[in-house]
């Protein structure tokens, strides 16, 4: 299949972080673009303003003229978290439309490039902004397709120039789900966690690793792996001969910090890398997991040739990812920070972070757990990681893409909690709930759902109270 060959694009889940993305691509490569997507977000009224036509309403009459009218010229990008009972779907299917999953336009965009695929059950969106940042930052030539909105770039996507002497270079989140990764090839993967996640999709994590396997072994000969060192050993072993393999963490590995000091919200270390140490290296985006990715994202850096001072200066320009330790507010004796963690190793080292920045501070947490088989799954771990918390507010579970599962509610976690203070609440009632009891120095809202609707209201509450 070539892209060449269409000349319409249809994206069923249009308003994906990941989906929103190859949209934006195609509608800057000159392609009209329509979707369908069931809520209007911001991202998709962003895409409209750039555009793109997008409805709301799952009905085959909204398909676009062009689409029901030229058939062999277009091509439907569809996501896996659209329904099979979906109407359009079922349509363009019996229609005989080319439909292709994201993850496979993804590959086929990234085939002919240079490319640098970010993988792991937590950490790629933040490693794959950062690698895009010390590319850009450096001047390198390159596109990025992120699974987040990077602030630096204000955007999920970043198009090179495309120079026609040099082969183009892509950054790419590799994304686990439904085995997405799969269909890509690349020069560099970095693998920065492979623990047991999606177990709606892969069972168990046997199957998981399986699969974290057969990616690695489509690294390119030549090419590098760059793993954290805490990932399972038998990853590696199908990995190409000629590849590369380097591991790192923070304190070990053959890539690894040295003289990590906390200075306000500044990481600041030295770099021990096999390709070259790094001194005095300033991040500040707190946390010891960023400090993990950012040393992940410097091996890439550094085997494209982008020099010390251009990696130093690209990491002290780094401001983030959406939701991703994201500063919220700050004033009047108290802080708020919005973080996407939804998996219990990603909540433990945010509020390990957390209690870094500030210790001796009384720390709220407000959490809504994401799907309900992750809940069953991890219920006895969510506990444990939100235990650190002084008070802890949980939300209903966020449903996303499943139906619900009997016995199986937010309680399974909230009784298994160790704060002194905790208690499960309405989402429409947590403004409220504050107003009656602001005893905090540290809010954090926490989840991967529509938690993220509550940020605009909190933070107008904690400037005007």
């Amino acid at each position: 299949m070539k892209l060449e060959d269409y000349t319409y694009i249809y994206f069923l889940g249009i308003g994906g972080i990941g989906m929103s993305a190859i949209a934006r691509w195609f509608n800057a490569k000159g392609y009209p673009v329509w979707g369908y997507d069931k809520t209007r977000t911001t991202l998709t009224e962003a895409l409209e303003q750039e555009g793109i036509v997008v409805h709301y309403e799952d009905d085959v009459n909204l398909l676009p003229q062009e689409v029901l009218q030229h058939k062999e010229e277009t091509l439907v990008v569809l996501t896996p978290a659209i329904p099979a009972e979906h109407t359009e779907w079922a349509y363009l299917k019996e229609q005989g439309y080319t439909i292709k999953k994201r993850s496979e336009v993804l590959g086929i965009i990234t085939a002919s490039a240079y490319t640098v695929a970010v993988a792991g059950t937590h950490g790629k969106t933040t490693t794959s902004s950062i690698v895009t940042q010390l590319l850009h930052h450096a001047g390198v030539d390159c596109s990025a397709f992120l699974g987040g909105i990077a602030t630096n770039l204000n955007s999920n996507l970043l198009i090179g120039k495309g120079a026609v002497e040099k082969e183009e270079v892509i950054v790419v989140e590799a994304d686990e789900y439904d085995r997405s990764f799969l269909t890509l090839f690349p020069e560099v993967a970095i693998v920065t966690s492979a623990d047991p996640d999606h177990l709606d999709i892969y069972g168990d994590k046997e199957e998981l690793i399986r699969t974290f396997q057969k990616f690695i072994s489509q690294i390119k000969p030549g090419g590098y792996l760059f793993l954290h060192e805490n990932t399972d050993p038998r990853l590696t072993e199908k990995v190409q001969e000629g590849v590369q393999v380097i591991r790192y963490s923070l304190n070990s590995g053959a890539a690894h910090s040295e003289n990590l000091q906390i200075n306000g919200r500044w990481f600041e270390y030295d770099m021990v890398s096999p390709f070259g140490d790094i001194k005095n290296i300033s991040l500040g985006v707190p946390g010891f997991h960023n400090v993990e990715n950012t040393l992940a994202a410097t091996l890439a850096a550094q085997v494209l040739q982008v020099s010390d001072d251009k990696i130093r200066g690209g990491v002290a320009a780094y401001t983030g990812v959406k939701r991703r330790f994201e500063f919220v507010y700050e004033g009047k004796g108290k802080v708020y920070i919005d973080d996407y963690a939804h998996h219990p190793k990603e909540i433990d080292a945010f509020m390990i972070s957390l209690r870094a920045l500030y210790p001796n501070k009384r720390i709220l947490v407000i959490f809504q757990p994401h799907l309900f088989s992750r809940t069953r799954d991890f219920a006895d771990e969510f506990a444990e990681s939100l235990s650190k918390a002084d008070e802890l507010v949980l939300l209903d579970i966020y449903p996303a893409r499943e139906k619900p599962i009997e016995g199986v509610t937010s309680d399974l976690i909230l009784e298994q909690v160790n704060c002194l203070i905790k208690s499960l609440v309405p989402k429409e009632k947590i403004v409220e709930k504050l107003s009656k009891n602001g005893d905090f120095d540290v809010l954090a809202t926490i989840g991967a759902g529509d938690i993220d609707t509550l940020v605009r209201p909190l933070r107008n509450f904690l400037e005007n109270n």
